[in-house]
């Protein structure tokens, strides 16, 4: 596995076009921050929503008929991330893209915020972010959540304070998290969904990284990189649905290690390479 790599890493890297290296994560990379996966028996919405199925409770439907007890749900997580500290999965492609500079770029399904406070720059957040709120009915710009509403315990309500801050100034509705919520979908603004298929457009190589491919865009992006000859590296412990995708083609590696033995065997490889 480390030779095909190194060799593909070097074949990319002397490119002139379609040399970019993307690295695509999910839930699994944040997993050793203690930041729960979002489904099975012991993941966030299971714990976080007992009586609800994800599809029913994390739809923009179900906010608008509670939105109090969506918000309740949301600062409880934002409380989670808070604590959480990012771990050496994040570090590694920290120092990855350090070794790359302008031909590296994250995408990332991840709200968490832990690949941005790890000190990643080159970030698309395709499913949004837990920091940024925006008008349910709306108007106004997206804007940052205001400072002074806290991180909640599972069975702590909003203040008055919260629901006041929580309101939009034009209309007076309600303002929603900026994620992506399952009866939604991609776009540009919020999702940078056609920035992303670009980039993938331009990938040389595309790391999936602790994803398994269950939601639409981050399928298309491995899609999209695998018809303009790029090379998928698949880094998950189990197979997922892009294994899938990729089992009968030629460009592929897949990897089946945690996230830390991989990403650092991929930077030591890229060091070597770099000082070439």
């Amino acid at each position: 596995m480390k030779e095909q790599l190194a060799k593909i890493i070097k074949e990319v890297y002397s490119k002139k076009n379609r040399n970019l290296f993307t690295f695509l994560t999910g839930a699994g990379i944040s997993a050793d921050s203690g930041i729960p996966i979002y489904r099975g028996v012991d993941g966030i919405w299971v714990k976080g929503t007992k009586f609800h199925k994800p599809e029913e409770f994390g739809t923009f439907k179900y906010f608008k008929e509670n939105p109090e007890e969506v918000w309740q749900y949301s600062l409880f997580r934002k409380k989670m991330f808070e604590n959480a500290h990012a771990n050496e999965s994040h570090k590694e492609i920290v120092e990855i893209e350090n070794l790359l500079q302008d031909r590296f770029h994250l995408i990332t399904q991840n709200i968490d915020n832990l690949h941005r406070r790890s000190g990643t720059n080159r970030i698309y957040e395709i499913h949004g972010n837990n920091r940024e709120i925006k008008c349910s009915n709306g108007c106004q710009a997206i804007e940052y959540l205001p400072a002074e509403i806290e991180g909640k315990d599972i069975d702590e309500d909003l203040t008055e304070k919260d629901i006041e801050l929580l309101k939009c100034k034009e209309c007076g509705g309600w303002m929603r998290p900026n994620i992506l919520w399952f009866d939604e979908r991609y776009d540009e603004k919020t999702n940078k969904k056609f920035s992303s298929l670009k980039m993938a457009k331009n990938s040389g190589l595309l790391f999936i990284v602790g994803t398994s491919g269950a939601t639409n865009l981050p399928m298309a992006i491995a899609e999209t990189t695998l018809k303009y000859g790029g090379t998928i590296v698949d880094i998950n412990t189990e197979d997922n649905l892009f294994t899938e995708l990729i089992k009968d083609k030629k460009n592929k590696i897949i990897i089946r290690e945690t996230s830390t033995e991989a990403l650092k065997i991929i930077r030591e490889l890229l060091e070597n390479i770099v000082k070439e």
